[in-house]
């Protein structure tokens, strides 16, 4: 059965993705501290140099996930970046705070661009995890560390 994207195609392209994710929540979490007070209800206690760290924690889950993924530990770092890509809908959560009408274009934009660019993440760490070769045999771990 052919895949939309192959684990081949998904190994070369997901650096990228992670590349275009990173960059779709910076621009989301700037967005965010830079307009705090325009995003609707959210809390009091937070300031724009809080937005800023979360991002880093964030984003340092996913640098975490990439070294593991091109280190030793290949199965783990897929497992931690899955969980970087998910962090990604996290957006979606402004709208449990009020609808999409009363946030601005800019604001849905920065939203829906971060989800996007997770969910393309995510396809490629589907991709790469369901490719068939077991990673419990040395031969088998040294092909998921080579880099086509």
């Amino acid at each position: 059965m052919a895949h939309a994207l192959s684990p081949n195609r998904a190994r070369l392209m997901m650096p990228w993705f992670l590349a275009l994710y990173v960059v779709a929540s910076l621009l989301h979490f700037a967005h965010n501290a830079e307009y705090l007070a325009q995003y609707p209800n959210l809390p009091a206690s937070w300031n724009r140099a809080s937005v800023y760290l979360a991002w880093s924690v964030v984003t340092s889950v996913g640098l975490l996930g990439y070294v593991l993924y091109r280190s030793a530990y290949p199965r783990l770092g897929l497992s931690v970046l899955a969980i970087y890509g998910g962090l990604g809908f996290g957006g979606l959560l402004h709208y449990t705070r009020a609808s999409v009408t009363h946030h601005s274009t800019a604001m849905n934009f920065t939203i829906w661009v971060e989800v996007a660019a997770a969910a393309a993440f995510l396809i490629s760490i589907i991709a790469i995890a369901t490719r068939g070769i077991s990673l419990n045999t040395p031969a088998a771990a040294q092909r998921s560390l080579e880099w086509p």
